[in-house]
């Protein structure tokens, strides 16, 4: 016999609007995967996730948060930013599928990102293209990544 599985949900809000229990979700994956299993010891809660034009994005399956993804609104541009997927569903797409979702709704403006490196290819296949020289942040070699602005269709 097969069990059935919740369909994976996707969702975008404000921090204020996140329920307490989705929001610990959140924050830990990105404490387990930047954190953790990356090593990089740096303050994940920088204020940023409480300024007004930033959103929070989230891959959830049933009452679990499998992936997630944080959306800056600066005057000129949007950035993505802490992409962070759990260790038991990667390779589902779901993190794409967040990019993807940020794209749709915020590639009217151009988009902004620091990347690591190794990644720079996978973020490519979005648009993204290296925009500058390569540096390092916690022990991780990164590169700025930027995707041009899509002027919306009529």
């Amino acid at each position: 016999m097969t069990s059935l599985q919740a369909p994976v949900e996707y969702h975008v809000a404000h921090l204020s609007e996140m329920d307490p229990v989705t929001l610990y979700q959140v924050l830990k994956i990105r404490v387990d995967v930047f954190v953790v299993e990356q090593t990089a010891l740096f303050a994940d809660l920088d204020g940023r996730d409480l300024e007004d034009g930033t959103l929070i994005a989230w891959a959830q399956e049933g009452s679990e948060v499998l992936a997630t993804i944080r959306i800056l609104t600066e005057p000129e541009h949007s950035e993505i930013g802490r992409v962070a997927t759990a260790f038991t569903a990667r390779g589902r797409g779901l993190a794409a599928e967040l990019i993807r979702r940020a794209i749709a709704e915020h590639g009217h403006r151009e988009l902004r990102m620091g990347a690591q490196k190794r990644l720079a290819d996978w973020y490519g296949r979005f648009g993204f293209v290296i925009s500058g020289p390569d540096y390092v942040e916690d022990d991780i070699v990164h590169v700025p990544m930027t995707r041009a602005a899509t002027p919306p269709t009529s």
